[in-house]
């Protein structure tokens, strides 16, 4: 069967760009026009992108020993950075008119996927230029703004880092201490910042300060800062357990006049600009993490199948073999979530910071469970500094903290979906409070929300709840999606009825309503992915990557049936007394001696 091209992803349908995926599929509803077609760049930036892969290769390729003493060292010589300025590597964001690549998010992401697979230092460096630290300029900045900065910015004559974290502020964005204060015609900002990364190479700073807002109340804004700027100074490096060879420092600012064009967006609309910012660039770190993950495959086959014991190779045993395959499977799945939601991005969609959650939480997740099985797989040898996995798995470990911690992210996951039930709960009750005044419209909301909970329970199917754009091939996974869709939207029911607004405190709830958000993205992800595969390729040259969507999804449905049973029979006030207990105690108590 001849392959059929693929459809670009700037040539799919335009669809309301407010429409939410996940958001949707809480309510029951499976907005699958969403993800499928499985989206792909367009031809001629998939040339250019495949150049420059050609050319980081030929870059950061056999240099190991290089990125080893560099770790060791805690920094990368000056030389190295100016190398990946002449490579263009912080050009990739940028318009081409202002000297810049001009890349869309699928196309950054893959960029950064390959320089992960050779140093995670490095791909951080140049992510938290074009991710976070000057993509504030590029979603907010004024025309002027840009043409003062862009082509500085391309050539890295300026290197930018993102500065939000405080000694007391660090998920809880609203204890920022920073301050900005009008002065007429300027800003006087004075605070200080921790662990910046590239801040001790970098000259812009994308800086969030309290300002007076309206009504007098103290609110976040968001401003362009310069290293040259009187009064910015940085500390010497941060000694870290991963990343070392990155620059990591605090920034601090005394008394610093901020020019009043430096604003970077609106007033008081900081937070919003530090979200679409996290949103936004959160396909650098999966790409970050797919590119790893590919490398520690490649280490872990080879070493599988070159390492002897009992005569014959480790990797003909069954168990390493269970590894490996979990780890392809892990890789596969978040390289789609990634890339579908690189897409949204590129196409425009206005609402997709819970997907973008979602894919930063199961790809940091789904490397740290393959770091942790490569190095299994290489025994003693994973354990040792002369071979790279050790220090992949000290490198990976801060993922799942920075650009908000997954602990948050599940959070927002949960809540920002238990909202939406929430809004439409309040709405069917307001309605029904009124239904002999309005039977009409008391009816209506009665009647939609009565046919949903009837779906919930039977599985009868309606128009948006079947997944039926996935090939036949995948129609029993297909099966398997459909039916965990009605369980979630039954789970954000019962929750929201059984907790009603202190569910905002009920963490152990709101944890396994996201991991089964986070599962049913990702599955739908894969299927989109495959079904993709199979229509280009055909089901013969496509059977490997059906049978990943096999074990994934038998994966996913095991994982969500489990929580599901948690709503109402769990262990949940045990573990809380436990822990006020060790609390109260200062640590464990029981000792057998």
């Amino acid at each position: 069967m001849d392959a059929e091209e693929p459809v670009p992803n700037d040539k799919l349908p335009t669809l309301d760009p407010e429409i939410s995926f996940i958001r949707s599929l809480c309510a029951g509803e499976i907005e699958q026009d969403v993800i499928f077609p499985f989206p792909h760049m367009a031809t001629d930036e998939a040339e250019v992108v495949a150049s420059v892969v050609e050319s980081i290769d030929s870059l950061l390729a056999g240099r190991d020993e290089d990125f080893r003493k560099w770790d060791a060292a805690g920094e990368f010589p000056p030389e190295f950075i100016d190398s990946l300025k002449e490579f263009g590597l912080f050009s990739l964001i940028i318009p081409e008119e202002q000297g810049g690549m001009g890349f869309g998010n699928m196309a950054y992401s893959r960029v950064l996927q390959q320089i992960a697979r050779h140093d995670a230092s490095v791909a951080v460096t140049v992510g938290a230029h074009s991710s976070i630290g000057m993509r504030g300029l590029k979603l907010f900045g004024t025309p002027e703004q840009k043409e003062r900065y862009y082509e500085k910015l391309a050539t890295g004559e300026m290197l930018a880092a993102f500065c939000l974290t405080e000694p007391g502020a660090g998920s809880d964005a609203a204890s920022v201490k920073t301050s900005a204060i009008d002065k007429g015609d300027h800003w006087l900002l004075n605070g200080s910042k921790i662990w910046i990364t590239n801040g001790g190479i970098a000259d812009f700073f994308t800086v969030f300060a309290k300002t007076s807002g309206a009504e007098e109340r103290r609110k976040l804004s968001a401003f362009i800062v310069t290293k040259d700027m009187e009064g910015v100074s940085v500390s010497g490096h941060e000694d870290k357990m991963g990343l070392r060879a990155s620059s990591t420092t605090s920034v601090y600012f005394e008394d610093v006049k901020v020019p009043k064009d430096h604003l970077l967006g609106e007033e008081g609309q900081g937070f919003k600009v530090a979200m679409n910012i996290l949103n936004s660039g959160r396909s650098g770190l999966g790409g970050g993490t797919v590119g790893a993950m590919k490398r520690l495959i490649e280490l872990a086959a080879n070493y599988a199948q070159e390492r002897k014991q009992f005569g014959e190779p480790i990797g003909s045993f069954g168990l390493v073999k269970q590894k490996i395959g979990h780890m392809v499977v892990d890789c596969y799945a978040t390289e789609a979530c990634v890339n579908v939601v690189a897409a949204l991005s590129d196409q425009g969609y206005a609402d997709y910071s819970v997907e973008a959650a979602i894919s930063k939480v199961f790809g940091t997740e789904a490397l740290w469970r393959t770091v942790d099985e490569a190095l299994q797989t290489a025994g003693g040898n994973g354990y040792m500094r002369e071979y790279p996995y050790e220090r992949i798995m000290r490198d990976a470990r801060i993922n799942r903290i920075f650009e908000g911690t997954n602990d948050i992210l599940r959070l927002y996951i949960a809540l920002t979906a238990l909202n939406d039930v929430g809004q439409k709960l309040k709405t069917m009750a307001n309605s029904l409070k009124g239904i002999f005044d309005h039977p009409i419209k008391g009816f209506g909301v009665l009647y939609e929300y009565a046919r949903k909970r009837a779906n919930w329970a039977t599985g009868l199917p309606s128009q948006k709840t079947k997944l039926d754009k996935v090939h036949v091939t995948l129609r029993a996974e297909a099966e398997v999606f459909e039916d965990l869709t009605r369980d979630l939207a039954a789970m954000a029911d019962r929750l929201l009825r059984k907790h009603g607004k202190n569910i905002i405190g009920k963490q152990f709830a709101t944890r396994r309503m996201a991991d089964v958000m986070i599962d049913l993205f990702a599955l739908a992800c894969v299927l989109s992915r495959v079904t993709d595969a199979i229509e280009r390729n055909g089901p013969d040259a496509a059977a490997k990557e059906v049978e990943i969507a096999k074990v994934f999804a038998g994966q996913v449905k095991g994982r969500a049936l489990r929580n599901f049973r948690k709503i109402d029979a769990n262990d949940d006030e045990y573990i809380k007394s436990l822990a006020e207990h060790a609390y109260a105690e200062g640590g464990y108590r029981w000792d057998l001696l």
